[in-house]
């Protein structure tokens, strides 16, 4: 007979929801507890009021209520050692430890880290005095330089690709001066200006295999064409077809591998998940970032894809032995259309009410995840800059679109604002036309 176990999810947003409900699809697992979840997530498990600061309070809720696996979503939690001190305690975790995490905590750290190792990707300078940063990006040496980067967490938004040198100027000022990024803005990197389509490579890792999940294309400008200010994401789609075989070959070999080799070389505890945004650059393609969590919005077009039981594959890599496993994927294509609150990534307006979200998935082919959301008097309510990620599926990607797009139009909440061109890129690409089917995922 199998065992049914429990399961925790650690966080709030579109990606915990798409992994509490993969967790609740499993048939190994019998109560899966979101802390601290949000409106949706109560269809897929049950909230939990904990503190995940409070390690000691986490731990004991894993005991109490006999947790088989806890999954940790958000980069915050990793970075705070929060996989640690449930592992010092012998507790299944899927989460990078925290000296893994730094590879998220700390630009700079990253950085350094794909330079040692040989991972592709733009140089860079570090600067931690506002004064010389400008300098460098006044000089004829920086004018090649037109990315800046907060070095610490700054929730996705510590990124400028400036359009020129006044702007780059500004963009230092904000951040080191105006302290626009709080602390996480103290020391930053000036990079190289890099161009070509970017993609996101998401893999599960134990720190000697990683099994990717399929590729995926995030859009982190707030408006259409890839215009305004950077976001957390704003859309995403999956399998994108500018990841071809001779991409993959090149990042299997020069990224993966070679992040791998670090990992173990550097002694890091990685039993979680590593995000590579890569840009597709003439050159081949180079690393923009890492992140040591699924991506979001890129999590609600690759989970959903996923055919395999997650639980399990997530207890083989918390567990070290994820050489044996597979990702086994549904056929077809997914695309995600972010519904953010009016004024995203700026001032925005909470506590409005939400309709729709039954009719939206009411044919079984969107799914409707929720990010910013919160529940009061029987009614759901916005809570936050991104509000909803409205997933379409489909044979093709033309119908993954078209789903999620009509998905959007029977939600509404005053001042919603989404993109109208997510996968558009793609859709004038004629490879993506071909219907991928019986796909699966290989360790590397």
């Amino acid at each position: 007979m199998l065992k049914r176990e429990n399961v925790l999810v650690i966080g709030s947003g579109g990606r915990e929801h798409a992994i509490a409900r993969a967790m609740r699809l499993s048939p190994s697992v019998a109560e899966v507890f979101c802390a601290p979840g949000n409106a949706g997530m109560t269809s897929v498990g049950t909230l939990v009021s904990l503190d995940v600061n409070d390690h000691a309070a986490v731990i004991r809720f894993v005991e109490e209520k006999s947790v088989a696996l806890t999954v940790i979503g958000p980069e915050a939690p990793l970075v705070a050692g929060l996989g640690d001190a449930l592992r010092a305690r012998d507790h299944l975790v899927l989460g990078a430890g925290s000296q893994a995490a730094q590879l998220e905590g700390s630009k700079i750290h990253a950085k350094t880290f794909m330079a040692k190792y040989g991972l592709p990707t733009a140089d860079f300078r570090v600067f931690d005095d506002a004064k010389e940063a400008k300098k460098f990006a006044e000089s004829p040496e920086g004018a090649k330089f037109r990315v800046m980067k907060a070095d610490g967490l700054a929730a996705g938004k510590g990124v400028v690709v400036a359009e020129n040198q006044a702007e780059l100027v500004a963009a230092i000022s904000a951040a080191m001066e105006s302290k626009r990024f709080g602390s996480a803005g103290n020391r930053i990197l000036l990079e190289e200006t890099l161009t070509g389509p970017e993609l996101s490579i998401i893999a599960l890792t134990d720190g000697r295999t990683a099994l990717p999940f399929p590729a995926s294309q995030d859009h982190k400008r707030a408006l259409d064409g890839d215009a305004g200010p950077n976001t957390g994401g704003m859309g995403a789609y999956a399998p994108t077809p500018f990841y071809d075989a001779l991409t993959r070959v090149q990042v299997e070999r020069d990224i993966v591998q070679n992040f791998l080799r670090g990992v173990q070389a550097e002694g890091l505890d990685f039993r979680g998940i590593i995000y590579f945004g890569l840009m597709l650059t003439k050159e081949g393609p180079k690393v923009l970032e890492f992140n040591v969590r699924l991506g979001d919005p890129e999590a609600e077009v690759v989970v959903p894809l996923v055919k395999s039981d997650l639980f399990q594959v997530f207890k083989a890599v918390a567990e070290g032995r994820l050489a044996e496993e597979r990702l086994e994927l549904h056929p077809g294509f997914a695309c995600t259309v972010v519904m953010a609150s009016g004024g995203y990534p700026g001032a925005i307006e909470t506590g409005l009410p939400i309709t729709g979200l039954a009719a939206a998935e009411r044919d079984g082919r969107v799914i409707v995840f929720h990010s910013g959301t919160t529940r009061k008097d029987g009614s759901v309510l916005t809570a936050g800059g991104r509000v909803l990620s409205v997933t379409g599926l489909g044979k093709t990607l033309d119908q993954a679109v078209v789903r999620a797009y009509q998905g959007v139009k029977k939600i509404s909440f005053p001042r919603a604002h989404f993109r109208k061109d997510i996968a558009g890129k793609a859709l004038k690409n004629r490879r993506i036309s071909r219907r991928i089917e019986n796909m699966k995922t290989r360790p590397i």
